[in-house]
């Protein structure tokens, strides 16, 4: 994991005997409210204590929102908010589920990788989400300009957030849970699983590295790939003409995992 800017980031993930969770918050624009970082870790630790369990993980996520909004006190449409990725194992069966833009590969011991990723919030404001990427393509960089289209997008995600013709995030409305994108797959069938948030993936992607090298990687190998992400940022694409993007660097963190088949 490594912080966009000041640490800890806003990030967040832990490795339970049986699962994975990956957070990736985002601060609420209301002052009164508990900041992301507050918001990520409760619902960090009630995912984990949730994922213990058998219901299935649209219910997982539901019952840690609930958690989250009683322990914080928050009010949907007000607070702050996270998208999740979850990976649990059985014996025979490896479930994944996605709420927000998180993105977890899988790949299948028959060859190749799938893919989950819940890319729903893209769809908001389109308009105003294609002008601020052209304009960095331009060579205009993080100025006023830029930083007027990003309120006006922010603006748009708070009136779609948790709505049938928008988009869905953990924030304070458990059902939101219940809208993750699901996947399962037998257990035998998959041979490694990476999980990122999208401040890794799409520098992963632009570069064209391969998701099943990140996969090998020690956690070592993995702090050095995330500090080359940041800095090929920093030294080749400051200003987000290459890769457009609403800041010069987001929280980065990347989790993999393989089978114990010992």
């Amino acid at each position: 994991m490594l912080p966009g800017g000041s640490p800890p980031g806003q990030d967040r993930w832990t490795a339970t005997p049986h699962g994975i969770v990956v957070l990736d918050g985002a601060t609420a624009r209301a002052p009164e409210v508990p900041p992301a970082e507050r918001y990520v870790d409760t619902l960090l630790d009630a995912l984990t204590t949730r994922l213990a369990g058998r219901d299935e993980l649209p219910e997982v996520i539901a019952e840690a929102i609930a958690d989250a909004k009683s322990t914080l006190g928050i009010t949907p449409g007000v607070g702050p908010s996270s998208t999740v990725a979850l990976l649990r194992w059985t014996e025979t069966t490896i479930e994944v589920a996605a709420l927000g833009d998180n993105t977890i590969v899988l790949g299948l011991t028959s060859g190749g990788e799938v893919r989950l990723r819940d890319d729903r919030l893209s769809t908001v404001d389109p308009a105003a989400r294609r002008t601020y990427h052209e304009r960095l393509r331009h060579g205009h960089g993080y100025d006023d300009g830029h930083r007027d289209l990003l309120t006006t997008i922010q603006r748009s995600e708070v009136q779609a957030r948790n709505t049938q013709d928008g988009y869905w995030i953990a924030e304070a409305d458990p059902d939101a849970g219940h809208h993750a994108e699901t996947m399962h797959l037998p257990h035998e069938s998959v041979s490694w699983a990476v999980i990122a948030t999208d401040g890794a993936q799409r520098v992963i992607d632009h570069l064209g590295l391969p998701w099943a090298d990140v996969a090998t990687s020690d956690d070592d190998e993995l702090q050095a790939l995330l500090d080359r992400l940041h800095r090929w940022e920093t030294e080749n694409d400051p200003n987000g003409q290459a890769l457009p993007r609403a800041k010069p660097h987001d929280d980065k963190t990347l989790v993999v995992w393989q089978p114990n088949r010992a």
